[in-house]
């Protein structure tokens, strides 16, 4: 197992902070930063490693685990799930059949949590309601905030709480809030007509609006965070908007760029995605008063999960209908961003390089591409990628005790894998 030690890890120009973790002891902690867990992750694809190797994380570890919220490029610290447990990585997984199936033992939590986000948002302005609803009601899994119950529940019986808390409850309130800001934000960025077979907000009710609606979700999420008086959640949510804002720039500033390496694909990936799910599940965890070690392992779970699932997407883009999608396929691509089995591609295909430099500017171009990218080995060896972070995640999970909640934390992982077989 690969583990690195750091005292002062730059990355890029933001310094990975040592911080205190409540033990006696600060000394450093092991660190590697995210162009080694992308190297590591690339040469496991790269060798079709079906052993499923775990490059981000530490089998022997002591009491002492640090971890820093104000680094966002942090989230490659490995933490171990230990002490050394050992779960079969290989065996064949059985997912559940739906997703109601897998939030069934949260399912009373998430409609008191519909009943709750009306009131919320459409309290002070129908206008904004009317445009928020125009996402709540596309469809949306509510994944978030199920992963804020499974996770409140899973830790409170560690704790000892006999139920959830208000703060529990709040939080998956404020998560599904800020994640229905992004997607109404990232439509407009994006210029996206369609979401999940439906018009857009910015379609329906115009830009001005779209963004108006966006601000307001973000700034009554931000009030809620604020009354619920933990410096420790504030912080880590609040570096989460921070986030959002990182990774559309970084996706941005890297259109048709053919030389993006894994490691930046990853970063955008956890802004854009993996770090709302990772503090999530820490904020929750936090909530339930468990130890700090656990709701680092929570962290490392929901970052892990969310990587899997951008992964996952990106992979769908090109194999998945526009009317599966509910959005054009290969739009990502079209659009220049460039994704892991575009990324793999690029390492095969020279032709590949040629048709994304000159931004699809002949006809059928863009089909060619992605008939590139299915044929020569991108998107097979993106699944491999995809399985290896999902394992990631599990491991996180053995520091839970057994539970109707674990299994369903587990499910997620095997349900976002599953559709991809």
């Amino acid at each position: 197992m690969m583990s690195l030690t750091c005292n002062n890890l730059e990355f890029g120009r933001t310094r990975l902070e040592h911080v205190a973790c409540g033990c006696s002891s600060n000394a450093s902690s092991y660190r590697f930063s995210l162009r080694n867990y992308g190297k590591g992750l690339l040469r496991n694809v790269n060798r079709g490693c079906r052993a499923r190797r775990v490059w981000c994380g530490r089998r022997d570890f002591g009491r002492c685990r640090v971890f820093s919220t104000k680094s966002p490029e942090a989230f490659l610290n490995g933490v171990a799930a230990g002490p050394p447990s050992v779960i079969d990585l290989t065996k064949e997984r059985k997912g559940p059949s739906s997703l109601s199936d897998m939030f069934e033992v949260v399912a009373e939590d998430l409609l008191t949590l519909n009943k709750n986000l009306q009131s919320i948002v459409g309290s002070e302005n129908p206008v904004l309601m009317s445009a928020a609803e125009q996402i709540f009601e596309a469809g949306g899994k509510r994944m978030r905030p199920a992963l804020v119950f499974l996770v409140s529940r899973a830790t409170a019986e560690i704790a000892g709480l006999k139920d959830l808390n208000k703060e529990h409850r709040r939080l998956a309130e404020i998560i599904e809030m800020i994640h229905t800001a992004s997607l109404i934000h990232d439509d407009v960025i994006d210029e996206s007509d369609m979401r999940r077979g439906k018009e857009t907000v910015h379609q329906i009710y115009g830009t001005r609006v779209a963004v108006l609606a966006g601000d307001f979700m973000f700034a009554q999420s931000s009030w809620y965070l604020a009354n619920l008086e933990n410096l420790e959640v504030i912080k880590l949510i609040s570096q989460v908007i921070k986030d959002f804002a990182s990774g559309e720039i970084k996706q941005a500033s890297t259109l048709f760029d053919c030389d993006v390496q894994l490691d930046e694909y990853l970063i955008k990936s956890y802004y854009k995605t993996a770090s709302l799910i990772a503090a999530s599940a820490k904020g929750a965890a936090i909530f339930s008063g468990v130890s700090g070690d656990i709701s680092e392992q929570m962290y490392q779970y929901g970052k892990n999960l969310g990587l899997s699932f951008q992964v996952v997407d990106d992979i769908l883009d090109f194999t998945q209908s526009a009317e599966q999608l509910g959005k054009p396929a290969g739009s990502d691509l079209a659009k220049g961003n460039l994704t892991a089995p575009v990324i793999f591609a690029l390492q095969k295909d020279t032709k590949l390089r040629d048709i994304i430099e000159n931004e699809f500017c002949e006809t059928g171009s863009l089909d060619e591409a992605i008939d590139i990218v299915k044929n020569c080995g991108g998107i097979e060896r993106a699944r491999e990628l995809a399985q290896e972070i999902a394992d990631q995640a599990l491991e996180s999970l053995l520091s839970l005790p057994p539970s109707s909640f674990r299994q369903s934390l587990e499910q997620m992982v095997n349900y976002n894998l599953e559709r991809i077989k």
